[in-house]
């Protein structure tokens, strides 16, 4: 049985004007553990740097930060449904925040062995998967209880996320050049242990989790509870077909800012700043697009939004190098694209939790963090691989024709129809 939604297409019931008080807690503190993660990112990789000299053991570090993203999801998704999405949400916040601080402490007191960092940075990369995943399945919860429409709901968590990657970013750099790398980290290490104070401490209980509080949730053992949330993706058709959709979309999305628009800023500039403006320029977009959808996005066809929305986030920054525009004419497309972006993270999530049962409800979301995120690693690896060999220009082609084809699926199949419209 799922937890009942408000209606979008009946009147909301009068609420108090403090209902949404427990959701905005909820996402100010999901958004400060994501502030903790941008600064993490950026500050991890030049401590690297620093400390060994070596490009290859910063992408070793960085390899060692991305994989547990895979591990976490599915796996961190089953223990956050054991042990409850608040309980979960705490416990991964303090444990992100104890591994970050143990690095800066470390390395202060009895020093840090580059091989004492990389597991560090793999415990905490582990330990935050299900921590996101518990925070984001909280959200219907309390959106339920404060009488926001569901689409509004995920697309506030998706600013909020995109805020707090802006944020972080910006932090981050202020932080390297006045108190250094290491320093930085204890910073990060605060903002996980506010965000664990607000959840444990100032976030009530959800009034929408009573009402499943004395299901069974599932397989008694972890490995059956595991392939139980595999199971329920696979046999549901919809589901099915985002994350065919999305494995797609986020591989050539790896690829592309992780090598091809690298590569295309060392061309603008020699120092490949340029990169810096094109990530600003993107996110700054998908944020507006995020804030917008908040506003109008439960009255748009989903279906017709899905598409355009991966039509335009996709091959139009390609479209742009290939046509040699001029850089601001880039920067232009890489805002339009972020636009466009910003809708398609609420939309879908939306959708999921409409259909995802409330007890099954985080590991089928770890489930699917793992299912999508698994092609990035392949992304990266193959378009650098056949940059080298074949250049940027074939390449960039090859990525808006299989882009465009991955967008226009949800056209196709009746799998799709379950997708509901506005």
């Amino acid at each position: 049985m799922t937890t009942p939604q408000p209606s979008e297409q009946t009147p909301l019931v009068e609420r108090s004007r403090f209902a949404s008080f427990p959701l905005i807690v909820l996402l100010v503190a999901h958004g400060l553990s994501l502030v903790g993660n941008a600064v993490t990112v950026i500050v991890v990789p030049l401590y690297v740097l620093e400390l060994t000299g070596s490009v290859a053991a910063t992408g070793v570090a960085g390899a060692f930060a991305t994989v547990p993203m895979i591990i976490g999801g599915a796996l961190g998704g089953v223990l956050v449904d054991r042990f409850g999405f608040r309980r979960a949400a705490v416990v991964a916040d303090i444990a992100s925040g104890v591994t970050v601080l143990a690095i800066p402490v470390l390395a202060l007191t009895s020093g840090m062995p580059f091989g004492l960092l990389l597991l560090l940075v793999f415990l905490s990369g582990l330990l935050d998967t299900p921590g996101r995943t518990a925070k984001e399945a909280l959200v219907p919860d309390f959106a339920h209880d404060a009488g926001i429409v569901l689409t509004r709901a995920t697309a506030a968590s998706s600013a909020i996320s995109r805020s707090a990657t802006l944020l972080g970013a910006a932090g981050a750099s202020i932080l390297l050049v006045s108190i250094g790398a290491l320093n930085s980290l204890f910073v990060d290490a605060i903002t996980f242990a506010i965000s664990a104070l607000l959840i444990g401490v100032v976030l009530p209980r959800a009034r929408a989790s009573d009402a499943v509080s004395s299901e069974v949730s599932g397989p008694a053992s972890m490995w059956a509870q595991f392939l139980d949330g595999i199971g329920y993706v696979a046999k549901t058709p919809i589901i099915r077909s985002v994350v065919a959709l999305v494995v797609v979309t986020n591989l050539i999305d790896a690829a592309g800012f992780l090598v091809l628009f690298p590569v295309y800023s060392r061309s603008v500039t020699p120092d490949g700043s340029f990169l810096g403006l094109i990530m600003g320029c993107f996110a700054g977009g998908a944020l507006a697009g995020a804030l917008l959808f908040a506003q109008f996005g439960h009255r748009l066809p989903r279906r017709a939004l899905l598409v355009g929305g991966f039509l335009i986030a996709g091959p139009v920054p390609y479209l742009a190098i290939l046509a040699e525009l001029p850089p601001v004419a880039v920067l232009t497309a890489m805002l339009t694209a972020g636009l466009a972006a910003g809708s398609l993270n609420p939309l879908l999530s939306a959708t999921l939790y409409e259909i995802v049962p409330r007890a099954i409800r985080a590991r089928v979301l770890g489930t699917l963090t793992t299912g999508v995120t698994a092609g990035m690693p392949l992304g990266s690896l193959l378009a650098g691989t056949t940059v080298e060999v074949w250049g940027l220009t074939p390449v960039l082609i090859g990525a808006v024709v299989v882009y465009v084809i991955a967008a226009v699926t949800p056209l196709f199949g009746k799998s799709w129809l379950a997708l509901k419209e506005a």
